[in-house]
């Protein structure tokens, strides 16, 4: 049985002390953030900063998830807009990675430098606008989607992924008979889940929080993702000073603020655990090999 010497478990108690207090410093503001939304109005002006309240009020949900925001709507578009947008730009994605990986494929190297420009310059919000409107996406779902379907900083990091897989793996299928969609379903993507997983979770974040073209390219209310209907609430709390009522407990437009914040975050919360094992080992492969 190995025993540490004292020295050893000096440095292990204040990695440990120091691992403590980091976490603590990323808990707290989200904790505060949580008792915030749940505190009388009353209450939080008293005190100033609550740590946990005297007196619960949920009158800030409430008027989060009143009909006459349609936030419930608003999280069925979010849903399918964050389903499907991930679904279509992980394979069109994938798709664009596998080939320019191949090393066979002429001009390859002009296609990565086309790709590098996109990110570095861009035709601007008023020639993407006059594209989608020509395209006749607006006030569609799929003005949401379309525009932004491959991002060239994820299709650089799976082409890296891919470029680092051994080429006598693609060898050995190809002389058994496997066609390149074979190899990159077989064979290419169960070796690439970490890195799939990482990308799609991008991917997934993006469409969730993502608001301003729901602003630019969406006229009808109906149709508004979840951070547009969020941030009207947002602003017609600020410009009003309204507060709401809830069992004769005034709440402030602060508290509404926090229970948008809550509102719009614990989705994405309850789904990285579950993928961040994936998460964590694709960040750190697909930057190995620009």
């Amino acid at each position: 049985m190995n025993r540490y010497t004292k020295s050893e478990k000096a440095a292990q108690g204040i990695l440990y002390s120091a691992l403590i207090l980091i976490s603590l410093c990323t808990l707290l503001p989200f904790f505060y953030v949580v008792m915030i939304s749940v505190t009388p109005e009353a209450e939080a002006i008293r005190k100033g900063i609550v740590i946990i309240p005297d007196q619960f009020a949920w009158g800030a949900y409430k008027t989060v998830f009143s009909p006459a925001f349609g936030i419930m709507q608003a999280y069925q578009i979010t849903l399918l807009r964050t389903v499907i947008g991930t679904v279509l730009s992980m394979a069109a994605t994938t798709l664009a990675a596998y080939t320019l990986s191949t090393r066979e494929l002429p001009g390859r190297n002009g296609f990565m430098l086309l790709i590098i420009f996109t990110m570095l310059f861009s035709g601007g919000t008023i020639p993407t606008y006059l594209v989608v409107k020509s395209m006749g996406l607006l006030n569609s779902l799929w003005a949401l989607i379309l525009p932004g379907l491959v991002s060239a900083f994820n299709l650089i990091i799976i082409k890296s992924f891919f470029d680092q897989l051994p080429a006598e793996i693609k060898e050995s299928a190809t002389v058994d008979g496997a066609g390149e969609v074979t190899v990159l379903w077989r064979i290419v993507l169960p070796l690439s889940l970490p890195s799939m997983v990482t990308i799609g979770l991008f991917y997934a974040v993006g469409h969730w929080n993502s608001y301003f073209d729901g602003i630019l390219y969406l006229n009808s209310r109906e149709l508004w993702p979840l951070q547009v209907v969020l941030r009207t609430i947002l602003l017609e709390s600020q410009m009003q000073e309204t507060s709401a009522q809830s069992n004769e407990v005034s709440v402030s437009s602060l508290s509404i603020q926090m229970a948008a914040v809550i509102v719009s975050t614990v989705p994405i919360l309850c789904i990285y655990p579950f993928i961040q094992k994936h998460f964590t080992k694709g960040v750190m492969i697909g930057a190995i090999k620009g």
